[in-house]
């Protein structure tokens, strides 16, 4: 009797709390549309310019929103692109080859890693982009390549565990398969590891693009500025949502100002929905590819 009333103890606190959970994601993105839906327009995005000569970088816009987008897709792109193969590769390795003692050294490597503030990570990054500057050019700043390497050093330790932990969960049944049949060892972990465990690798991934997307305290000190345009290089500044948002929620000076921050929330939130939607549809396209060719 009493096991029977914990049980729906734990039931009913569960329900609750998702319902507490949905609401408050509910809560948020509703305000933010609320308030931010009606200054979201052309000109939030491009301001007195054309937008056909935006897109197409024959002009350069200076009161929209757009070379900020464009930075924070690029900023987010490139901290990804370096992220993903070496937290997989070194997942992998984790799972995979290393015996109990480099496991448990670069556990608590990785553990203190992911638990370092990201103003950090910023300072490390900042120190970095003086010290290329004075011993190998003067045209290194900060810039959008420090950035993107801060960012991937900040989420790197999400890839690693996620890869670690969705390969050591697959069941020894499916793991001797393979080997019983012939199989090598990386042909097993290419052919049927991976591929078992794309939902945990993809899921760490998107973690790793909502961080690069939304944190503000490593690329104020790594090369965001304010007004800088669509960045032509991987050394040059560029703008980003998350500053732009910061600095207006801070130093609004008139409503329709403070509006444009909640506009800029807004594309913020579709720019990771599309990226989450990426990374879910390549997923989907690699387990199918992977587990169906035949």
């Amino acid at each position: 009797m009493v096991n029977r009333i914990i049980e729906k103890f734990v039931i009913a606190y569960g329900w609750i709390c998702c319902i507490i959970l949905f609401g408050a994601v509910v809560s948020i993105i509703g305000f933010l549309i609320v308030k931010g839906a009606c200054a979201i327009n052309m000109s939030l995005i491009f301001g007195d310019t054309d937008p056909v000569d935006a897109l197409l970088l024959r002009k350069q816009v200076f009161e929209g929103l757009f070379p900020a987008i464009t930075g924070t897709i690029s900023l987010v792109i490139l901290s990804v692109s370096l992220a993903v193969p070496v937290g997989v590769a070194a997942g992998i390795y984790m799972a995979e080859y290393g015996n109990r003692i480099i496991k448990q050294f670069f556990s608590v490597i990785f553990d203190i890693l992911a638990g370092i503030p990201s103003i950090v990570i910023g300072l490390f990054g900042f120190s970095v982009a003086i010290f290329l500057h004075k011993y190998f050019s003067e045209r290194i700043y900060p810039c959008l390549l420090i950035s993107g390497l801060s960012l991937a050093f900040l989420v790197l330790p999400y890839i690693v565990r996620t890869t670690q932990v969705s390969l050591e969960s697959i069941s020894d049944e499916i793991r001797l398969t393979a080997p019983a049949l012939g199989a090598t060892k990386l042909q097993n972990i290419i052919y049927v590891l991976i591929p078992q465990s794309l939902s945990g690798i993809v899921s760490g991934v998107v973690l790793a693009i909502g961080r690069c997307a939304e944190d503000t305290a490593v690329i104020m000190l790594t090369g965001v500025v304010a007004t800088a345009g669509v960045p032509k290089s991987l050394l040059s500044s560029y703008e980003a949502l998350p500053f732009y948002i910061y600095y207006i929620s801070s130093q609004y000076s008139d409503k329709n100002e403070l509006m444009t921050g909640y506009g800029a929330a807004i594309i913020l939130l579709v720019i990771c929905s599309l990226f989450f939607f990426t990374a879910f549809i390549i997923k989907r396209s690699l387990s199918n590819q992977a587990l169906y060719r035949f």
